[in-house]
């Protein structure tokens, strides 16, 4: 009789645990990216000031208490929506720099791969909360670390595979080439010459590419 009435107890639970064909777990997952990439889109579309819980639910397409499920306050989603943003930056430089090694197409690859981090919803979504941080204690507390995580991972990239040997100049050039493909994508709507990002790029690569010949 016990051993009969195990299995059915292990079904049972499994079925209740289904929604839609889905575990629980599984469905919680799925609202919680669905909620994270809902903020992405908002702060794109309407920015920091108009990214409201309520466009955010309507953007994912979920209920208001499922969306309190998650995240009690609008802080503890946009915190959380921060590190979402670092983490789908970081998996998109990875894809494009992963087997890359050393030889002399890798600096020109390594740049493109940087540019790509730096361009995209997920960065016009980090732009806006770079600015609103700047007079909210609270969200520029929250943004630095995840900030400070990417920054980190790019660099530990770049200084890998860009191929120049001094530490020092290998810093240098990747925190010039941070400064220069931000400002590159900040002021993109604001050129009329579609070509000048990448001359402006190019002449970074010929003044930096004698770094890797010292």
């Amino acid at each position: 009789m016990t051993s009969g009435a195990g299995p059915v107890r292990r079904g049972s639970a499994q079925a209740v645990a289904r929604t839609g064909g889905l575990t629980r777990r599984e469905q919680h997952a799925k609202t919680h990216a669905a909620l994270l990439d809902a903020t992405i889109r908002c702060l794109v579309d309407h920015g920091y000031a108009g990214t409201t819980t309520q466009r955010i639910q309507e953007q994912a397409g979920v209920s208001r208490g499922a969306l309190l499920h998650h995240f009690a306050s609008k802080s503890e989603l946009l915190v959380a929506a921060i590190h979402h943003i670092a983490d789908r930056r970081l998996d998109d430089f990875g894809e494009l720099v992963d087997g890359l090694g050393d030889g002399p197409e890798s600096l020109p690859k390594m740049v493109h791969a940087v540019r790509s981090a730096m361009t995209g919803p997920p960065f016009q979504a980090a732009m806006e909360l770079w600015a609103a941080s700047r007079t909210d204690p609270q969200l520029r507390d929250a943004l630095l670390p995840a900030e400070k995580r990417l920054g980190a991972a790019l660099r530990t990239h770049f200084e890998r595979h860009a191929g120049i040997p001094d530490p020092e100049s290998a810093r240098t050039a990747f925190e010039s080439l941070m400064a220069l493909v931000r400002g590159l994508e900040l002021t993109r709507l604001l050129r009329a010459d579609s070509t000048l990002a990448d001359r402006v790029v190019d002449d970074w690569l010929n003044n930096v590419a004698r770094l890797r010949e010292t």
